[in-house]
């Protein structure tokens, strides 16, 4: 994909999505909010793809939750404009690590961010090794 080689980063997850008249402010560009659910459908995409359900996981007690996002913005989208969200996972310790880019299908960088996920079983935080098995395949290393 022309996208990976001119930014020489690749991806475990890839998704193309559009941009939705409802999502603009009154500058007509994306409201910064709309990237981080850009973002999160990204990776419950991703889970669903890899064999991970939310709501199957919740109904066995384990759930991912967002500890911490750092996200920079380069470039707006603007109103019907196609877009690709973009990730990598690592894992640190008890911690999921979701690399998030998302370019323009042009290929011009939007934002950049980087998102910490804890994982809570039973009511507490767990190391996820359940996940871990499942996301081994797409783990950076």
């Amino acid at each position: 994909m022309k996208l990976i080689k001119e930014n020489q980063k690749k991806y475990c997850y890839l998704l193309e999505m559009e941009v939705r008249d409802y999502e603009l402010d009154c500058e007509q560009i994306v409201n910064n909010a709309n990237y981080l659910h850009y973002m999160e459908h990204t990776r419950h995409k991703f889970c669903l793809e890899a064999g991970l359900s939310f709501i199957e996981m919740h109904e066995q007690g384990i759930d991912a939750v967002v500890r911490k996002i750092e996200i920079e913005y380069h470039t707006p989208l603007r109103g019907c404009q196609s877009f690709v969200s973009a990730l990598n996972v690592e894992r640190k310790g008890a911690r999921y690590i979701f690399h998030q880019d998302i370019f323009r299908q042009d290929g011009v960088l939007v934002t950049t961010a980087v998102v910490t996920v804890a994982i809570i079983k039973d009511g507490r935080v767990s190391r996820g090794d359940e996940i871990a098995s499942i996301f081994a395949p797409y783990l950076s290393r």
